[in-house]
């Protein structure tokens, strides 16, 4: 038995390997980098009071901030939407709608943002086609400002809050509406008791993750705007891979302020899944302490009879 363990425990080496080569390496170069001085021969926190004493690079924290915010909050509205719609659909139909999700959520990067250029760029199909017809539906829209990178960001942001708030929805019990019903509970009084503090850990876990999907996105912003709007991970790959100026440690600095918020959002996340299971678990035990009350007169009949 014990030589049996042995040969499980070494199956795991790979596993471990490539989890310290891909997760925990570089990780520790990013830290160790940000914080070597450009010589080699100390550390110093020089990089990071750069950082916050620089309008330029709080000017692109806070536009990734506000773009990653507004792009995740229109995702799960968007997505909140469309997941309640599919569960109305037949399961033939319903897969199909999956699968399309699941192909859009990972179209992005620089295909995504080619794909607008063609449609909605200044010399766009749909752009072109308007103006032709006298319409002025997009005279006034830049796709290369900061609208323009807020509708790209939704394109993949909706389809990901989707898949992930559709197995929420399986969380409302259809036995819950027919009790609501029964009591006389409207329809939105039962959303809003029942249905949506149901939903609630979910849309906030969900919430957390496309913020952290849209903060570290970089190619597709890199392939639409390029260097013209300042955002965090273009200017991190500007400095690590720049042509002009390369300083990779500032850029490892930068890269560490951008780790620590998408940590703070899969922590965000973590939370909100751990209350939905506390939630689920509440329920349950309060459903059998429900039914063992209600079986006690009888049991207690049956002994007497006994």
């Amino acid at each position: 038995m014990k030589r049996r363990n042995r040969w499980v425990f070494l199956g795991l080496v790979p596993f471990i390997v490539m989890i310290f080569a891909f997760q925990f390496a570089p990780i520790l170069s990013m830290l160790t980098g940000s914080l070597r001085q450009e010589d080699g021969s100390g550390i110093t926190f020089g990089f990071y009071t750069k950082i916050l004493q620089s309008a330029y690079y709080l000017q692109a924290i806070k536009n990734s901030l506000l773009i990653s915010v507004f792009s995740s909050l229109i995702g799960v509205f968007v997505g909140l939407i469309c997941a309640y719609s599919i569960t109305r659909f037949s399961t033939k139909i319903r897969d199909r709608l999956l699968m399309l999700s699941n192909m859009t959520s990972n179209f992005a990067g620089v295909p995504l943002a080619f794909a607008y250029i063609i449609l909605l760029g200044s010399n766009g199909v749909f752009t072109l086609i308007f103006k032709q017809w006298g319409w002025s539906v997009f005279a006034d829209f830049d796709l290369y400002s900061w609208m323009g990178l807020i509708l790209v960001y939704v394109y993949f942001q909706v389809p990901l809050a989707l898949l992930l708030l559709y197995p929420s929805f399986y969380a409302i019990r259809d036995q819950w509406k027919e009790a609501a019903s029964l009591l006389g509970a409207s329809r939105w009084q039962f959303w809003t008791t029942i249905g949506i503090p149901v939903l609630t850990p979910a849309v906030f876990g969900t919430l957390g993750i496309l913020f952290a999907n849209a903060m570290g996105a970089y190619a597709t912003a890199y392939a639409l705007v390029g260097g013209n709007y300042n955002l965090l991970a273009v200017r991190i790959g500007s400095l690590v891979a720049g042509d002009v100026v390369n300083q990779p440690q500032l850029g490892n600095a930068l890269a560490v302020i951008l780790a620590l918020s998408t940590l703070l959002a899969v922590y965000l996340n973590h939370k909100m899944t751990q209350r939905s299971q506390l939630f689920n678990a509440n329920s349950s035990s309060r459903r059998v302490n429900t039914r063992r009350k209600l079986l006690q007169p009888w049991s207690a009949s049956i002994k007497e009879e006994l």
